[in-house]
């Protein structure tokens, strides 16, 4: 329960300074498509670093569940794959490195999905 809202609040603030990054230490050094690509990284990196906190916070109200555990987890999963894999690619210049993002744009999916499952279950 508490572990995931401290992962996505540690998620929002590594979030943040990597856009600031972006924002303010790449510009200029690379092209405004490898940016673009940064930017759409710590884009998706803030919106489930809330989804963790959102996860944390059901569980603590509800008990949680293993849908909400295992949500959690593919969160997680999909942030370090999807954004990862984003600013490693930007900062190497290893294209190849753009073919694990769509795994973590799964991880996302069916992490939302489970939340939906939980929801539907045990939510009035």
């Amino acid at each position: 329960m508490k572990f995931f809202v401290m992962l996505g609040s540690i998620n929002m603030a590594l979030a943040i300074a990597l856009g600031a990054f972006g924002a303010h230490g790449l510009a200029g050094k690379v092209t405004e498509k490898m940016l673009s690509i940064w930017n759409t990284g710590a884009h998706y990196h803030i919106i489930h670093a809330l989804g963790l906190l959102f996860i944390g916070l059901l569980m603590a109200k509800t008990g949680g569940t293993s849908l909400l555990n295992t949500a959690g987890w593919l969160l997680f999963a999909g942030i370090i794959l999807f954004s990862g894999s984003l600013y490693a690619m930007v900062l190497t210049n290893v294209k190849a490195l753009g073919a694990i993002t769509p795994i973590g744009g799964v991880s996302f999916i069916i992490g939302w999905i489970l939340v939906a499952v939980f929801a539907a279950k045990h939510l009035n």
